[in-house]
């Protein structure tokens, strides 16, 4: 089953910009990018759990488990 991260969505739905997440984190605006991309095919732990606490977010609604 392929892992798909919501951040995209979430970040509409809060009216948060990817460069405003990214100023938050203190991480670069094409590192949020890519994790918004449909192109994403891994992710550290780390950077997802700092989206979690950034964004005040359960891993569980980050994450989404597509069928095939």
């Amino acid at each position: 089953m392929p892992v798909r991260l919501r951040l995209r969505e979430i970040l509409e739905q809060r009216g948060i910009s990817q460069r405003e997440l990214a100023r938050r984190m203190n991480v670069r605006p094409s590192t949020v990018s890519h994790l918004c991309s449909d192109k994403l095919n891994a992710a550290y732990f780390d950077t997802l759990e700092q989206i979690c606490k950034t964004l005040d977010v359960p891993l569980h609604e980050l994450l989404v488990l597509e069928d095939n």
